[in-house]
Protein backbone atom coordinates (compact mmCIF):
# COMPACT_ATOMS: atom_id res chain seq x y z
CA UNK A 1 0.00 0.00 0.00
CA UNK A 2 1.12 3.55 -0.61
CA UNK A 3 1.67 6.20 2.05
CA UNK A 4 -1.76 7.83 1.60
CA UNK A 5 -3.52 4.52 2.27
CA UNK A 6 -1.41 3.87 5.38
CA UNK A 7 -2.20 7.38 6.56
CA UNK A 8 -5.95 6.78 6.12
CA UNK A 9 -5.83 3.40 7.87
CA UNK A 10 -3.85 4.65 10.88
CA UNK A 11 -4.98 8.27 11.21
CA UNK A 12 -1.33 9.38 11.13
CA UNK A 13 -0.29 12.11 8.69
CA UNK A 14 1.92 11.29 5.72
CA UNK A 15 4.53 13.69 7.05
CA UNK A 16 4.66 11.80 10.35
CA UNK A 17 4.96 8.47 8.53
CA UNK A 18 7.96 9.87 6.65
CA UNK A 19 9.44 10.99 9.97
CA UNK A 20 9.00 7.48 11.38
CA UNK A 21 10.89 6.18 8.35
CA UNK A 22 13.71 8.72 8.94
CA UNK A 23 13.92 7.52 12.55
CA UNK A 24 14.19 3.88 11.44
CA UNK A 25 10.80 2.90 12.84
CA UNK A 26 9.29 1.99 9.47
CA UNK A 27 11.10 0.41 6.51
CA UNK A 28 8.88 0.67 3.43
CA UNK A 29 10.10 -0.73 0.17
CA UNK A 30 10.40 1.53 -2.87
CA UNK A 31 8.60 1.05 -6.14
CA UNK A 32 10.54 1.64 -9.40
CA UNK A 33 8.83 5.03 -9.55
CA UNK A 34 10.34 5.92 -6.15
CA UNK A 35 7.04 5.76 -4.25
CA UNK A 36 7.04 4.11 -0.85
CA UNK A 37 5.25 0.80 -0.57
CA UNK A 38 4.10 -0.32 2.87
CA UNK A 39 3.19 -3.85 3.96
CA UNK A 40 -0.13 -4.62 5.64
CA UNK A 41 1.77 -5.30 8.87
CA UNK A 42 2.92 -1.66 8.93
CA UNK A 43 -0.58 -0.66 10.07
CA UNK A 44 0.02 -2.57 13.31
CA UNK A 45 3.59 -1.23 13.54
CA UNK A 46 2.31 2.36 13.37
CA UNK A 47 -0.24 1.57 16.10
CA UNK A 48 2.57 0.20 18.29
CA UNK A 49 4.67 3.31 17.63
CA UNK A 50 1.75 5.55 18.60
CA UNK A 51 1.16 3.54 21.81
CA UNK A 52 4.82 3.75 22.79
CA UNK A 53 4.91 7.50 22.05
CA UNK A 54 1.80 7.97 24.19
CA UNK A 55 3.58 6.05 26.97
CA UNK A 56 6.24 8.76 26.94
CA UNK A 57 9.04 7.04 25.05
CA UNK A 58 11.15 8.95 22.53
CA UNK A 59 11.50 7.72 18.96
CA UNK A 60 15.13 6.78 19.63
CA UNK A 61 14.04 4.54 22.52
CA UNK A 62 11.16 3.16 20.46
CA UNK A 63 13.62 2.14 17.73
CA UNK A 64 15.21 -0.25 20.23
CA UNK A 65 11.96 -1.32 21.87
CA UNK A 66 9.84 -1.91 18.75
CA UNK A 67 11.41 -5.25 17.72
CA UNK A 68 10.85 -6.55 21.27
CA UNK A 69 7.12 -5.92 21.71
CA UNK A 70 4.12 -7.80 20.45
CA UNK A 71 0.43 -7.08 20.64
CA UNK A 72 -1.26 -9.39 23.09
CA UNK A 73 -5.02 -8.92 23.23
CA UNK A 74 -4.78 -5.20 22.45
CA UNK A 75 -1.90 -4.62 24.90
CA UNK A 76 1.78 -4.42 24.13
CA UNK A 77 3.83 -7.17 25.75
CA UNK A 78 7.65 -7.41 25.98
CA UNK A 79 9.24 -10.34 24.14
CA UNK A 80 12.96 -9.69 24.85
CA UNK A 81 14.40 -10.42 28.32
CA UNK A 82 16.21 -7.06 28.69
CA UNK A 83 13.21 -4.99 27.59
CA UNK A 84 11.46 -5.12 30.96
CA UNK A 85 14.55 -3.63 32.69
CA UNK A 86 14.95 -0.98 29.99
CA UNK A 87 11.31 0.04 30.32
CA UNK A 88 11.65 0.18 34.11
CA UNK A 89 14.49 2.68 33.59
CA UNK A 90 12.24 4.77 31.32
CA UNK A 91 9.52 4.56 33.98
CA UNK A 92 11.94 5.95 36.59
CA UNK A 93 12.96 8.75 34.19
CA UNK A 94 9.34 9.73 33.58
CA UNK A 95 8.54 9.57 37.31
CA UNK A 96 11.45 11.91 38.08
CA UNK A 97 10.26 14.31 35.37
CA UNK A 98 6.76 14.29 36.87
CA UNK A 99 8.19 15.02 40.32
CA UNK A 100 10.20 17.93 38.90
CA UNK A 101 7.11 19.28 37.14
CA UNK A 102 5.07 19.03 40.37
CA UNK A 103 7.78 20.99 42.19
CA UNK A 104 7.79 23.61 39.44
CA UNK A 105 4.00 23.83 39.54
CA UNK A 106 4.08 24.36 43.31
CA UNK A 107 6.68 27.09 42.97
CA UNK A 108 4.66 28.78 40.22
CA UNK A 109 1.53 28.62 42.38
CA UNK A 110 3.49 30.26 45.20
CA UNK A 111 4.56 33.07 42.87
CA UNK A 112 1.02 33.52 41.55
CA UNK A 113 -0.38 33.63 45.09
CA UNK A 114 2.46 35.85 46.33
CA UNK A 115 3.41 33.53 49.18
CA UNK A 116 5.52 30.42 49.69
CA UNK A 117 3.87 27.03 49.82
CA UNK A 118 3.00 25.85 53.31
CA UNK A 119 5.64 23.51 54.68
CA UNK A 120 8.14 24.41 51.96
CA UNK A 121 11.72 24.99 53.11
CA UNK A 122 11.60 28.55 51.80
CA UNK A 123 8.42 29.42 53.74
CA UNK A 124 9.05 32.58 55.72
CA UNK A 125 12.26 33.46 53.82
CA UNK A 126 12.53 36.35 51.45
CA UNK A 127 14.10 36.00 48.06
CA UNK A 128 17.04 38.36 47.42
CA UNK A 129 16.13 41.43 45.44
CA UNK A 130 17.45 41.73 41.96
CA UNK A 131 19.29 44.95 41.30
CA UNK A 132 20.55 46.45 38.07
CA UNK A 133 23.17 44.27 36.48
CA UNK A 134 22.61 41.47 39.00
CA UNK A 135 20.85 38.63 37.22
CA UNK A 136 19.27 36.01 39.44
CA UNK A 137 19.90 32.35 38.78
CA UNK A 138 18.10 29.30 40.04
CA UNK A 139 20.18 26.71 41.82
CA UNK A 140 19.67 23.04 41.07
CA UNK A 141 20.23 20.27 43.55
CA UNK A 142 19.79 16.65 42.55
CA UNK A 143 18.09 17.77 39.38
CA UNK A 144 15.43 19.83 41.14
CA UNK A 145 15.19 23.62 41.18
CA UNK A 146 15.26 25.29 44.58
CA UNK A 147 12.90 28.04 45.66
CA UNK A 148 15.75 30.39 46.60
CA UNK A 149 17.13 32.58 43.84
CA UNK A 150 20.69 33.86 44.18
CA UNK A 151 22.59 36.49 42.19
CA UNK A 152 25.23 35.31 39.73
CA UNK A 153 28.69 36.54 40.77
CA UNK A 154 30.10 39.29 38.55
CA UNK A 155 33.41 37.43 38.23
CA UNK A 156 33.88 33.74 37.92
CA UNK A 157 36.41 32.52 40.48
CA UNK A 158 39.33 30.85 38.79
Amino acid sequence: MRIGELSRRTGVTERLLRYYEEQGLLQPSRLPSGYRSYAGSDVETVRRIRSLLTAGLSTSVIAGVLPCVSSDGGFLAPTCPQLRADLAGEHRRISAAIEDLQTSRGLLEAIINGKPRAGHRSAGRRLPRRGPGRPVRRLRRAGRPTAVARPIPAEIPG
